[in-house]
């Protein structure tokens, strides 16, 4: 299995400088092959380039500038142009889906962060013993620079990667490990149910609050960017505004994190089997589609759709993606199992086992569920996690052995 590291790095002055250089040099390199492939196309003989024909050019491409692109990692730069067809790759697979396309742009060099060296010791070295506070990470033309390593990095390192955060720097190593030990049977069975009231309900009956970070950051949120908005462009004043609300974002994402860190390995150090509703979270967070009114061209509907942008931050807040990922990460680590379920009706049918019945009325409310048949009471996010529980039951029972 492959496990992901990330450290702080502490940078000289210089150090910090030849790590930008490196940045905005890998950049130019992605937006010049951007460019030929773009003027490639437009030729009238619609010439399509291939990744194969741009890392061939590197050579001659670093010997025509040596103090800008011959002075990094020639493996570093074959994963720049690597990033670039992979851009392209998903530009077509989503063309082809019908999907929105979304062309590959050009980057800024405020919004490239990232330079990836594909095997340690190509134009890279880790070199770390645990937890020690002198390791050092040595990249091609920076030099060592020193690494805050909090953990030890067990297994082959694989990959080494360069990412900045406003004006900190940080290593992310990806390391091959063998399958870890699992962890105790504990012979405990849960089924979960995501929402925005509560951040998790499980079907023993409790609930995760919802921290809301997002929400209670909106205020600092919108005063940093109110005195963006003010800002001349191109200024000092404005580039110091710009980090203050990357900062702001940054906090919020690190604070959405921890908590679904957090949530994630309570429920995997207490049972054995977690099923949880498999949601398709990017269509429930789009806006609805806008309603013509067909006596007046022009003119269009009401169609909710500040009730639906208000609905679509709380999702978007709540983190669920985030979560249920890091949540298969840890079961697969800890040797747990978990299983998605069709999320449809889960929370308007009645789950005792006599009953069953469904039907939207058994919901009156968001969070009161009473059962129209025989009168069962309960909340209405725990009887989802029930369903959910019950319909995980089944469909492991048949998976094939």
């Amino acid at each position: 299995m492959i496990r992901a590291y990330k450290f702080l790095m502490r940078p000289t002055v210089g150090q910090a400088q030849a790590l930008g250089e490196m940045l905005r040099d890998h950049c130019s390199l992605y937006n010049g092959a951007l460019q030929e492939r773009r003027d490639a196309y437009r030729h009238p003989s619609k010439t399509s380039v291939k990744y194969g024909q741009q890392s061939a050019q590197l050579k001659d491409i670093r010997a025509f500038d040596p103090e800008r692109q011959g002075r990094w990692s020639f493996s570093s730069q074959q994963a720049t142009l690597r990033r670039l067809d992979k851009a392209f790759a998903a530009f077509f697979r989503r063309v082809k889906s019908g999907d929105m396309p979304g062309y590959p742009r050009f980057r800024g060099v405020n919004w490239f962060d990232t330079v990836e060296f594909p095997a340690d010791g190509d134009g890279c070295r880790w070199d770390s013993t645990p937890h020690d506070p002198q390791t050092r990470v040595r990249f091609q033309g920076v030099g060592h620079v020193k690494v805050n390593q909090h953990r030890p990095v067990a297994g082959k390192i694989k990959t080494v990667s360069v990412k900045r955060e406003g004006k900190r720097w940080y290593v992310v190593l990806t390391a091959e490990q063998a399958q870890p030990e699992p962890l105790p049977a504990t012979g405990s069975v849960v089924g979960i149910d995501l929402g925005i009231a509560n951040f998790l309900a499980d079907s023993n009956g409790e609930f995760v609050p919802n921290p809301r970070h997002g929400r209670k950051a909106a205020a600092k949120l919108e005063a940093a960017q109110q005195a963006l908005s003010r800002c001349k462009r191109r200024g000092n004043r404005r580039r110091k505004a710009v980090a203050k609300v990357a900062g702001l974002h940054r906090k919020v994402r690190r604070q959405r994190l921890d908590h679904a860190h957090k949530t994630a390995l309570d429920l995997v150090r207490a049972h054995d089997f977690i099923a949880h509703e498999d949601l398709k979270i990017r269509n429930m967070s789009k806006a609805p589609a806008p309603k013509p009114d067909p006596e007046m061209p022009g003119v269009f509907l009401p169609n909710g759709a500040a009730a639906k942008a208000g609905l679509n931050k709380s999702i978007n807040d709540a983190g669920w993606g985030v979560f249920l990922t890091i949540l298969h990460a840890k079961a697969e680590s800890a040797g747990r199992e978990v299983i998605a379920v069709d999320p449809r009706n889960t929370s308007r049918t009645c789950p005792r086992p006599e009953c069953g019945h469904t039907a939207k009325e058994n919901r009156p409310t968001q969070e009161r569920f009473h059962c129209q048949s025989c009168g069962h009471t309960a909340h209405a996010d725990t009887v989802g996690a029930l369903n959910v529980l019950r319909a995980g039951l089944v469909r492991r029972e048949a998976q094939p052995a």
